[in-house]
């Protein structure tokens, strides 16, 4: 997760995280990225269940129910034991989510036990009254997915309708007075639509949007030819930062982060070393601080049915299940090769990504996207759209 906004128009300086310790349970949650000890944030995948048919999902959701979902009771054991190993963070996602009558009911719980509650949501499903019961229970954050306006996004999402209904649930979002801001996942059908992603952002006040380069995992694996070319990512990245400084220079400040594709921390930073040399430099202490992909150490997800992975998109790799043991315990077991290995992600990756100047601040980026392409986890990330010479080739 790249800060676009907090790094390019310096709303973040390092002096932020320091004066918190850096330490994960006491950063804001603008600053959590930035933190040492990178407890992990974690992504709760609570159903498999949707109302919706999008062509990219990672977790193959569908209409009918899964019977082997964790139960309330069991939910609110993960939450307890989240809690007592310090996660600042718990995502409440799908499937879709608010499909689960009593996801009110869990959220509250995370919040009553100290967590940060998100949702990750298509929003058709927030009415006004539900709206108002996610503010009374404290939800910090509402995300809602849309891929474009009305046809491109209901093309996407594979069911009409699909953008009425998630405007009304973040006019209803608005309303109730919970933050709420936009994921926006980019393919070559979509890229056109950023301008008008960042106008709507404008017009109805939304305060975030994210834009997540695409991962080949469920049903995004079928988009692969879909993926924008390198030159038409960094096209992309670069609209996104000059969006992002339009909205920021005209008073209108907005949260702009990317995510999912590490490489646009080094990208930002070789722009700004062109334009601004001492502000590059505070960005530059900030990316190392980031430390790029986190899969396996600073994100981690349980899916629907208990299982425990190294983020949302490895959903082919379990590490246990909490219907056995705790996660905390899970995620501290280091007998696990696949979990050792990702905690230490640059020790082995290959090719140029062990040969990269950026790989501090990168973290090798996305293993899922070079598994699903070679068969091989620690092959390069072959979204990366750095050249051999920006990330140090040339030089040896």
């Amino acid at each position: 997760m790249i800060g676009i906004s907090k790094l390019y128009c310096g709303t973040v300086e390092p002096s932020d995280a320091l004066r918190y310790g850096r330490h994960s349970g006491k950063l804001p949650s603008h600053l959590l990225q930035f933190s040492k000890d990178k407890r992990p944030v974690v992504v709760w995948n609570t159903t498999q269940r949707c109302n919706l048919k999008c062509v990219h999902c990672y977790a193959h959701a569908k209409a009918l129910a899964n019977d082997n979902e964790l139960s309330t009771r069991e939910g609110k054991a993960l939450i307890d034991d989240l809690t007592e190993y310090g996660a600042p963070v718990i995502l409440f996602s799908g499937g879709e989510p608010l499909v689960r009558k009593d996801l009110p009911d869990l959220a509250g719980y995370a919040v009553d036990r100290g967590m940060r509650a998100v949702i990750s949501t298509n929003g058709t499903l927030i009415s006004a009254k539900l709206a108002l019961t996610l503010k009374r229970i404290g939800l910090s954050y509402v995300g809602i997915s849309l891929d474009g306006m009305q046809k491109i996004n209901d093309r996407f999402r594979g069911v009409s309708g699909a953008f009425q209904s998630a405007m009304a649930g973040i006019k209803n979002c608005q309303d109730a007075g919970i933050k709420v801001g936009l994921r926006f996942t980019i393919n070559k059908y979509n890229v056109d639509e950023i301008p008008h992603i960042f106008n709507l952002i404008e017009e109805m006040e939304i305060p975030r949007v994210c834009f997540y380069h695409l991962v080949y995992a469920g049903r995004g694996t079928e988009l692969v030819k879909e993926d924008l070319s390198h030159a038409a990512t960094r096209s992309a990245v670069d609209l996104i930062i000059d969006e992002t400084k339009r909205l920021h220079d005209i008073g209108k400040p907005k949260e702009v982060l990317t995510v999912d594709n590490h490489a646009d921390g080094p990208y930002l930073y070789l722009r700004l070393r062109k334009e601004d040399p001492q502000r590059a430099k505070d960005v530059l202490e900030l990316l190392q601080w980031n430390e790029g992909n986190n899969s396996g150490r600073g994100i981690g997800c349980v899916s629907w049915d208990g299982e425990v992975h190294p983020d949302q998109f490895w959903r082919h790799c379990s590490l246990g299940n909490v219907r056995q043991r705790p996660f905390s315990e899970i995620w501290a077991d280091l007998s696990n090769p696949l979990l050792e290995k990702l905690k230490e992600k640059k020790k082995h990756v290959k090719g140029r990504c062990a040969d990269c100047r950026w790989l501090d601040i990168c973290g090798g980026n996305f293993r899922v996207r070079a598994e699903a392409t070679t068969g091989d986890l620690w092959a390069p990330d072959p979204a990366c759209y750095l050249t051999d010479a920006e990330i140090g080739l040339m030089d040896k």
